[in-house]
């Protein structure tokens, strides 16, 4: 069996071969331009460097939660309305700021496709600069939320158009469900309703993992008993040395180097496409020997088995940012169609 470390081999490579094939931009016409998770924002230099500007910086730099470094949301490319010519308007996610006293209130309008697929141009206009912080203070949630759905979608587009047939049969044939994989990713070991696939690129490595196993009642879906499921499950990912293998990270050094404190998962519930699913975030690591990196993972019963179906998320990357990797990961979720309890009665 191949271990983490002969998948995930790190080697010297531009930062722009780290971009995600999950994010190719798909339909006809020009094609979108720029990075997953970066904006262009179109705004003047008073604005920009003013509390409006401020506003908008510490808006985007919201931390990605449960990644083993600070990393923003999303990574802003800031230009003056002057230079908004050229290849620039086909950005796939821009956000064009007007301030002016001729705006009556504060709005946030997005419109797309407008110059390039796919593509997201949000609008956001004031009267003021403090009129449209305390606008941005309320309503900058639904700003980010609107960007995120953009970028989901178009993994979800590119799945749909573009997935790995053979890898969506080995689950379907275990499962007994739906899922669209984006391509890129490939099988790494296939058994007894367990299903572990992986997408390499040259210095990092986005990984899932299937699996099913017991519910027995709310105490099966406590924190404690879905890390127990999951290092139960993640043994079976080995490392690069004999006997180690992927676990949950349990505990973390104290700021101050005087020790370890305990680290447990987040833990929140969703509801995606009609099912509900426990979502946990946190860091993974290989249990004798020095890997991980962040983990999501989604749980839900599967209603037709009686049985708790997960699927769960890695990112192994040493050298670059995690972020662009776990989002994609995050996505797949939304690509799951899961059969109605009805049709097993048909």
């Amino acid at each position: 069996m191949k271990s983490l470390r002969n998948i995930c081999i790190a080697v010297t490579a531009l930062l722009s071969v780290v971009a995600c094939d999950s994010f190719h931009t798909l339909g006809s016409g020009k094609s979108a331009q720029g990075s997953p998770y970066e904006v262009l924002v179109v705004c003047n230099g008073r604005e920009w460097e003013g509390a409006l500007g401020e506003s908008l910086r510490t808006l985007f730099a919201t931390p990605v939660p449960a990644i083993n470094q600070n990393e923003p949301m999303f990574s802003v490319v800031r230009i003056t309305a002057n230079d908004f010519k050229g290849l620039l308007p086909s950005y796939r996610n821009i956000l064009k700021v007007l301030c002016s006293p001729s705006v009556k209130e504060c709005s946030i309008s997005a419109r797309y496709d407008v110059e390039a697929v796919p593509q997201v141009v949000l609008t956001f206009q004031g009267p003021s600069q403090e009129a449209m912080v305390e606008y941005l203070n309320k309503n900058g949630e639904s700003l980010l939320q609107v960007l995120e759905i953009a970028e989901r979608n178009r993994t979800i587009a590119l799945a749909k158009k573009r997935g790995v047939k053979q890898l969506e049969d080995i689950i379907r044939k275990q499962f007994g469900i739906s899922m669209q994989v984006p391509e890129g990713y490939l099988l790494r070991v296939e058994s007894d309703n367990f299903v572990w696939a992986s997408h390499e690129y040259p210095a990092a490595s986005q990984g899932f993992f299937l699996y099913t196993h017991p519910y027995n009642g709310k105490s099966s879906i406590t924190i404690e008993a879905l890390v127990a499921a999951r290092n139960n499950t993640a043994r079976r990912i080995p490392g690069p040395s004999d006997g180690s293998y992927m676990t949950t990270v349990s505990r973390i050094p104290n700021l101050d180097d005087s020790g370890y404190v305990e680290f447990m998962p987040e833990m929140r519930v969703l509801r995606i496409n009609g099912t509900d699913w426990i979502e946990l975030r946190g860091l993974w690591e290989v249990e004798n020997d020095f890997m991980g990196g962040p983990f999501v993972s989604y749980t839900t019963l599967d209603k037709r088995s009686g049985k708790l179906l997960t699927l769960d998320c890695y990112v192994y990357s040493p050298k670059f940012g995690k972020r662009n990797y776990l989002r994609a990961l995050e996505h797949l979720v939304y690509c799951i169609e899961l059969p109605q309890e009805s049709d097993t009665k048909r």
